[in-house]
């Protein structure tokens, strides 16, 4: 093997993996399914994410202070993930895709923005 094909393969296995954590670490919201992201709990916890699924269970509700809110199962078929929000639910059932923040000790979703399909 030459040094330049050794350089190629390095650059492909560190430093391109790093690039990418690197970005997703800047803000840019990582798509992800509900099966990834509870896979991968420890590594979207706290972080901005975009995913889809279909809705089930939805919730809605009023607090104590009288604001609006809703809660929902986001579910890809395979694993189920909850998903909280503030406001009241434009969607009432099947495909949605959403942006919000994951919680991994809640294992929960606080969406910021709900979009029907």
């Amino acid at each position: 093997m030459t040094l330049e094909r050794i350089t190629h393969v390095w650059l492909a296995l560190v430093v391109l993996p790093v690039l990418c954590t690197v970005a997703m670490a800047q803000g840019e919201a990582a798509r992800t399914s509900p099966s990834e992201l509870l896979g991968n709990a420890g590594l979207f916890d706290g972080k901005t994410i975009t995913i889809s699924g279909t809705m089930l269970n939805l919730r809605e509700g009023v607090s104590a202070a009288g604001k609006g809110y809703y809660t929902f199962d986001l579910s890809d078929g395979t694993e189920t993930v909850h998903v909280f929000s503030f406001g009241k639910a434009r969607c009432k059932a099947g495909r949605a895709t959403l942006d919000g923040t994951f919680e991994r000790v809640r294992q929960q979703i606080t969406a910021t923005r709900v979009r029907c399909r």
